[in-house]
């Protein structure tokens, strides 16, 4: 087999977006993928990811951008004229045909360019089937790859689940594809035969050579399987990295949280490589701007407890779970609750002392630091922003002004101005905003998409359904993601601005 570069890249995504009626599945993304790579899209339901691979296949156009393949513009190329094979979730397999007749299925009707040398000496093409000697030796190779040799005449309804996904990729691989597509193939097994089956793809991966493009919402398969991992979201690029830069350097909270388990809290960055959160400074190895408000993550095999009077920080233990390979242990620090693993137990109740390396708290730059709007006034005086409308403190837009009876801004110069339809810029705090499960209650309603808890408080997205305007807010309640509510903001809480062009006016 050919010896494949890592540097040299057989599939590039630019700028590619794909939207189905008005929802944007896939937005302006970019990556490539080097040749005899294992790459996995990961990310919750609805992220882009299997659409994303579907483009790739060609069984979706984009909307905009374009693919290429080995540099060639493959955008518009159909399926069957890519050397690429996908293998789903559902195998797909024929119930009537066995192993080898499942396999073989593609290459019976595959035809190659053979070429002839005629009596006049000249040189034609034309397209062949496959000999069934050259078929027997492909599927006996791929089977050879699945660890399947022997099973040739077996009945596909009496395989396990396993058995049924190699065969699948075996069908898959026998057409020696340079690219093979994986959409979560291993979500219909269970918990054991999954992990098995990650270490025989990984394994499959390195004796075949080629690439694989693998697709899947479990972190632990992204983890144990992939060179690469991109962490998509909302149709986003999040962060593509290795597994270890994915895990120890997460860049924003949706990856921290969304990568294994996290302690993400709230800190202020007090001097240069010094942190504080939990009420105390830490040393850190990542600098930002001194005052800056930041989130730090702290994973939890990574604080090590000790005895009170040694520890940097104190807290009492409120509940200990036995997980089988650790204990999850349960810290309250003052209002922070600290997820701590490890495989010393502690006492519910006991006070402990805890330490925290230089190298194992990262700090990353806070994703949302108020919600921002552009919106516009209404003639009721109410202002509408974020597919909402809420009533609010118009007297802020002209210093020293009032209302009068009639519902017109009085300027402090006594000018009677009519804001009706006027742009503003709104902002809102993000300890600002309320939820209610009452839809009638708040001026906006959507439903809760994404919850990260923070060690004293949890960060919520609201996220409308017109426009898909997002809400973000903490609380120290908690609510079930897919809740649909309405969303409460007090008028003194919505700051609003004129918009350059207004004030103009």
């Amino acid at each position: 087999m050919k010896k494949l570069s890592k540097d040299e890249k057989i599939i590039e995504i630019v700028n590619v977006s794909k939207v189905f009626s008005e929802t944007v599945a896939v937005d302006n993304v970019s990556l490539y993928v080097r040749k005899g790579e294992f790459i996995t899209f990961l990310g919750p339901s609805g992220c882009g990811k299997t659409t994303t691979l579907r483009m790739i296949a060609g069984f979706d156009l984009p909307s905009s951008g374009k693919i290429l393949l080995n540099g060639k513009d493959i955008t518009d190329l159909p399926p069957n004229k890519r050397p690429v094979n996908t293998v789903f979730q559902r195998y797909a397999l024929f119930p009537h045909y066995n192993i080898y007749d499942n396999i073989a299925f593609g290459l019976k009707l595959k035809k190659t360019p053979v070429t002839y040398v005629n009596d006049a000496g000249e040189s034609y093409t034309k397209l062949q089937k496959l000999t069934r000697k050259e078929i027997d030796e492909k599927v006996k190779n791929a089977l050879a790859v699945v660890d399947l040799e022997g099973f040739e005449k077996r009945s596909v309804s009496t395989l396990s689940g396993g058995q049924q996904q190699r065969v699948a990729i075996a069908r898959a691989i026998v057409n020696e594809p340079e690219i093979l597509l994986l959409d979560e193939p291993l979500g219909a097994l269970d918990l054991k035969m999954r992990k098995e089956m990650q270490i025989e793809l990984k394994a499959m991966h390195k004796k075949l050579g080629i690439t694989f493009i693998y697709v899947t919402h479990d972190q632990e398969e992204a983890l144990t399987m992939s060179d690469t991992i991109v962490v998509m979201k909302d149709g986003c690029i999040q962060q593509i990295g290795t597994p270890t830069d994915i895990y120890n350097e997460p860049a924003n909270a949706f990856v921290a949280d969304f990568i294994g388990d996290s302690n993400i809290l709230s800190g202020t960055m007090v001097q240069n490589l010094t942190v504080r959160f939990c009420n105390r400074n830490f040393a850190c190895v990542d600098d930002f701007a001194r005052n800056e408000k930041v989130d730090v993550v702290v994973r939890p095999e990574d604080i090590r407890m000790t005895d009170p009077e040694n520890g940097m920080i104190q807290g009492k233990v409120i509940g200990v779970v036995f997980k089988g390979v650790h204990y999850e242990i349960t810290v309250k620090v003052g209002k922070t609750e600290l997820i701590i693993q490890s495989t010393e137990s502690r006492t519910v109740g006991e006070i402990i002392g805890m330490n925290i390396a230089p190298d194992d708290i990262h700090i990353m730059k806070k994703e949302f630091s108020s919600n921002k709007y552009d919106g516009y006034i209404t003639k009721k005086n109410t202002v509408v922003f974020g597919d909402g409308e809420f009533d609010c403190d118009l007297t802020q837009l002209y210093p020293a002004s009032h209302m009068d009876e009639e519902g017109y801004l009085v300027t402090a110069a006594g000018e009677k101005l009519d804001l009706t339809d006027v742009d503003v810029t709104v902002e809102v705090g993000l300890g600002d905003i309320e939820i209610s499960d009452n839809a009638d209650e708040g001026g906006a309603r959507g439903h809760i998409v994404s919850i990260i808890y923070k060690g004293d408080h949890y960060q919520l997205i609201v996220r409308t359904e017109e426009n898909e305007e997002d809400y973000v807010f903490d609380t120290e309640d908690l609510w079930n993601e897919n809740d649909y509510v309405s969303v409460k903001i007090p008028p003194e809480k919505i700051r609003l601005k004129l918009k350059e062009e207004a004030a103009v006016k």
